[in-house]
């Protein structure tokens, strides 16, 4: 259930710390956070900055040490491992930089595996609809091998989409692919936005970040700023500025 104010995500005061040997690491120090439904949030940082850290633990796949985060109206951060690992299945969407798809399965079997983990009725179309949503109705049955990587990146958009969740986490999703792929990817990512689709995803590339709706910017474990986007990249203008792929006639 979303929070009458529209809030889907809100932390407050996460912390993070890792004891690397002797050293104590501050991964994150106090971060507080909102995203409301249908925004589209990049949140931007040099290595080290702690955005990772933050998208895991926004992601349920890690624990702060300290602070409180809120997913709709539910504090997941005293929830227990099951619970956790309900809601990373059914209400939250990741999209990772190496795309983690089984090289075996066929495009619609890599996006109906969240469904294999879940007790909640989903439609039976479900998967073939969310392929279709990013433009792959025609490549259903190919396997990962048999896709480009921008191709490949749209399976695991698909599988993210498939349990309409509350929120799709990306972690530099465009890291692996070339600027033509990555800014179709980033063209795919306004107009699920668009859609209604909220989006929060972790980059290091300014212009990447450029995409989005608002930009949240990190250094050493903190938000250093926090602004909306008034000078916004449109993806769809970008596309048009480059120029026409290549065809092989062989």
């Amino acid at each position: 259930m979303m929070d009458r104010d529209g809030v889907v995500v809100r932390t407050e005061e996460l912390t993070k710390d890792y004891q690397a040997g002797a050293v104590r690491v501050h991964a994150l120090r106090g971060v507080s956070l909102t995203v409301r439904a249908g925004e589209m949030v990049a949140i931007m940082g040099p290595s080290g900055s702690g955005k990772t850290t933050l998208l895991n633990l926004l992601g349920c796949v890690d624990r702060p040490s300290s602070g409180r985060y809120w997913l709709d109206d539910d504090d997941v951060s005293q929830l227990g491992d099951r619970a956790l690992s309900r809601i990373r299945n059914e209400r939250i969407g990741f999209v990772f930089q190496t795309f983690n798809l089984l090289p075996r399965l066929t495009a619609l079997d890599n996006v109906r595996l969240p469904l294999l983990y879940s007790r909640r009725r989903v439609p039976r179309d479900a998967p073939l609809e969310a392929l279709a949503r990013v433009g792959l109705a025609d490549r259903v049955h190919h396997r990962p091998s048999q896709l480009s990587g921008g191709q490949q990146q749209r399976v695991a958009i698909a599988r993210a989409l498939v349990m309409n969740p509350t929120i799709v986490l990306a972690d530099e999703p465009t890291g692996n692919l070339d600027s033509r792929s990555g800014e179709e990817i980033m063209l795919l990512f306004q107009r699920l936005n668009r859609d209604g689709v909220t989006l929060l995803m972790v980059t290091h590339d300014a212009r990447v970040a450029q995409h989005a709706s608002r930009i949240v910017e990190m250094r050493d474990g903190k938000v250093l700023s926090d602004r909306l986007v008034t000078d916004r990249i449109s993806a769809e203008e970008a596309l048009a500025r480059m120029p026409a792929p290549e065809v092989d006639a062989t």
